[in-house]
């Protein structure tokens, strides 16, 4: 049954809840609520503009979000004025003018514990905006490329506002809610916010082919977005019979699948499943391919990102980067100069199931330096005003263009040692002074 036909279905049932963005926002949002807006790649921009356009009369706002792929953040630009206050689970290009103005903060949490912050916690939500597929014959919407954390808050939502598009794709696994549940609906037929495919580097490859070393046959992987992750799937295309447990997915996925490197056949959990949290692409290539597919199983970050979860998947191999890593295996993966730029994310809840899973695998992969070669990222001790995101406890190897550094077991020397012999050339001899003198 397509998308009209469905409408058609169901809208005589429902027909008092179906209205516009400006009629949903009109009825329901008032000064000082606070408000959830989906976003990573799920941005719903017809309730956003309505949102935005009753600003005059509002005040006090709270809008509470995670990662924001749009290129711009309108209710995070300074004409808003006094209308909104943003609270982000994680920060991105789009708020940090709004964040270094104080029009925007930063709440530091992991992934799985997101959406305790607003269940039970200091951030309950009184109007949650969302973005859903279209419902099927019963009734039920999926919410397609973005599951994580999203589908416990808005459950949890006083009411909720569902932009219904009919191009988001119905993801199978725990990503339903029925017609039933939603205040209000609003229907929406555009392309979902893309994130293309990064461009590879001779260094990021190199990284990737050290870090391919790394996973064995059979095993089941987690990996992030970016250049590095990218380089990584792509020195994959010669193993075997691998799995997938993510907290993300891009189009480097489907490559894998379609070449039969991914199958998820030894997976004793979701066995024959690429299990996911949410998907970062593009439309014509994941957002179509996971549509309606049954080799997929999306889940919230209680499943996904759950310690007890991962530890029960043998060789599950973590892959994250990060912006600097010291001598004794610290990482830092939010911070550039005391400034926030990035968040917490999954990395760390990744990084400490695969510590527990049997074989498993921790791995940080960066590039060597940054600004150019100006600065090295692997650095003596963490900088004062520099956030430690993962403990060296849950770090056992660290990739760089130059080598592999197994630091698991180590000692604290022997680590600084390991981690230095991968540094760039040129930084070597720095390093060993500088963590002589330490």
């Amino acid at each position: 049954m397509r998308f009209g036909e469905r409408i058609r279905a169901w809208r005589e049932i429902y027909r008092d809840r179906l209205c516009s963005a400006e009629e949903a926002i009109s009825n329901c949002v008032q000064s000082r609520q606070r408000i959830f807006i989906e976003a990573n790649c799920s941005e719903p921009f017809l309730l956003i503009d309505a949102l935005v356009k009753a600003k005059d009369r509002l005040e006090d706002v709270e809008i509470v979000q995670g990662f924001y792929r749009a290129r711009i953040c309108d209710y995070a630009e300074s004409e808003m004025g006094k209308a909104f206050k943003i609270f982000s689970f994680h920060l991105s290009k789009p708020l940090f003018k709004a964040f270094r103005e104080g029009r925007a903060d930063y709440v530091p949490v992991s992934l799985f514990e997101t959406p305790m912050v607003c269940i039970g916690g200091p951030l309950p939500i009184d109007v949650a905006f969302v973005q859903l597929s279209p419902p099927d014959e019963n009734g039920y919407c999926s919410f397609g490329i973005t599951v994580n954390y999203t589908k416990p808050i808005v459950e949890s939502a006083k009411i909720i506002i569902a932009e219904i598009n009919e191009q988001m794709p119905r993801t199978l696994g725990n990503t339903f809610i029925h017609v039933s549940h939603l205040n209000y609906i609003v229907e929406a037929s555009h392309p979902l916010v893309e994130l293309k495919s990064a461009e590879v580097d001779l260094i990021s490859l190199k990284i990737g082919e050290y870090v391919a070393e790394l996973i064995p046959n059979g095993a089941t992987l987690q990996q992030g977005i970016g250049e590095v992750p990218e380089a990584v799937l792509q020195c994959l295309i010669n193993k075997k019979d691998l799995g997938i447990h993510s907290g993300a997915i891009s189009d480097g996925t489907v490559d894998l699948i379609e070449k039969g490197v991914v199958n998820n056949q030894l997976k004793k959990i979701n066995q024959g499943k690429t299990v996911a949290a949410m998907a970062m692409g593009t439309n014509d290539r994941l957002y179509r391919f996971i549509h309606n597919n049954p080799l997929f199983h999306f889940d919230t970050v209680y499943y996904t990102h759950h310690i007890h979860i991962i530890s029960q998947i043998k060789e599950f191999i973590s892959i994250n980067s990060g912006i600097q890593v010291d001598l004794t295996g610290q990482v830092n993966a939010e911070t550039v100069n005391g400034i926030q730029v990035s968040g917490i994310g999954g990395s760390k809840d990744f990084c400490v199931g695969a510590s527990y899973s049997p074989g498993g695998k921790s791995i940080i992969a960066l590039p060597s330096t940054a600004l150019s070669g100006k600065i090295s990222r692997i650095v003596p001790k963490m900088p004062p005003g520099e956030t430690v995101t993962i403990s060296k406890e849950n770090v056992h190897y660290v990739v760089t263009e130059y080598g592999i550094a197994d630091i698991r077991g180590k000692s604290l020397r022997q680590r600084a040692e390991a981690l230095i012999a991968i540094a760039h050339p040129k930084f070597k001899d720095e390093l060993k002074s500088l963590w002589n003198r330490i």
